[in-house]
């Protein structure tokens, strides 16, 4: 256990580290969306070009990796929704708090997590839930959040406003490109592909660093009480389902389906597990923001994943270490 801490450890302590920094003033909040960007659009696009660039095709799109995660988001959907849903909450919020338990953050936190644990291995794996949740359960929760308008858009239109926000995503174009170079076995020149290279060094502490300073609460979610009992009860519960119920709802599903005949090793499941294990993705915040949701209840329950992630995805992993 003493060395999956030593390795995990790190990655923890930098998240502390960004949340300190903001939390104590030391990284003004005006400079967070620029640190935001450099993640999402250059150093995260460029490590993953260059993880999907020397990861064969057939690791990429691995279908029994595709079906198995992609049916544990279809659980997901529904528990977070009716959850939900049967608390009152609009459509709106309800999405945006199924995103937080379904949607982990395999970008920013996963793939470097996973890297040190596995190898390059899992890598093949952790792009392949990636692209399910880039394409299926962000889309799901974005259409989801305007069914509140259905009358007034439609649900077509719902269902195109959420293919254009995947498709702005900046992710899916760095995978599909190292995909590209992959099948076609191409390189990129020296020069390039040595700044590529150094864009991608980048990415794994300043991600971790970013996410610890998203965390520091916005101006709205200041002005409503960190912890009451109504409020409060949602939040533990929804970090519980993250934390707890989705990885073990993805294994249990990779049990089935490996009863049932799919090729799945168990590699490729203890990577799916542990994906489903990570804490919610810290741009589930600024989606809810953008699309008026509750971002004050999604800020405390990103935060309550990441701050109670380090024991719980530690557990996971000693499980599948022993």
């Amino acid at each position: 256990m003493l060395t999956i801490l030593t390795v995990t450890f790190p990655f923890f302590a930098l998240v502390f580290a960004g949340y300190l920094a903001a939390r104590r003033g030391w990284l003004p909040l005006a400079a967070i969306p620029g640190l935001n960007v450099f993640v999402l659009y250059f150093a995260l696009p460029c490590m993953l070009f260059r993880f999907g660039a020397s990861t064969p095709v057939a690791q990429l799109f691995n279908p029994a990796v595709a079906l198995l995660y992609a049916l544990s988001a279809v659980c997901m959907l529904c528990l977070g929704t009716g959850l939900l849903r049967r608390g009152g909450h609009n459509w709106n919020d309800s999405a945006f708090g199924t995103m937080a338990v379904a949607f982990p953050n395999t970008g920013y936190m996963g793939l470097p997590l996973l890297l040190n644990l596995f190898g390059p291995a899992a890598v093949g794996t952790a792009i392949v839930t990636i692209l399910v949740d880039v394409f299926f359960t962000s889309s799901v929760c974005i259409a989801i959040s305007r069914l509140d308008h259905a009358e007034e858009h439609g649900v077509r239109s719902a269902g195109l406003q959420a293919l254009k926000s995947v498709l702005s995503i900046p992710l899916t174009w760095g995978i599909g490109l190292g995909a590209l170079f992959s099948a076609n076995a191409w390189a990129l020149p020296a020069m390039l592909n040595n700044t590529v290279g150094l864009l991608a060094a980048a990415a794994p502490p300043v991600a971790l660093f970013t996410i610890g300073a998203v965390l520091v609460r916005p101006a709205q979610a200041q002005n409503s009480h960190w912890w009451q009992l109504r409020t409060g009860g949602t939040d533990v519960l929804l970090t519980l389902v993250k934390l707890l119920v989705h990885p073990a709802l993805a294994g249990a599903l990779a049990w089935v389906l490996i009863q049932a005949g799919l090729p799945l090793g168990m590699d490729a499941v203890a990577t799916v597990v542990l994906v489903a294990a990570l804490p919610s993705a810290s741009n589930t915040a600024l989606l809810a923001e953008r699309f008026g949701a509750d971002s004050a209840r999604i800020t405390r329950v990103i935060l309550l994943t990441t701050a109670l992630a380090f024991p719980s995805f530690s557990a996971w992993v000693s499980f599948f270490k022993t």
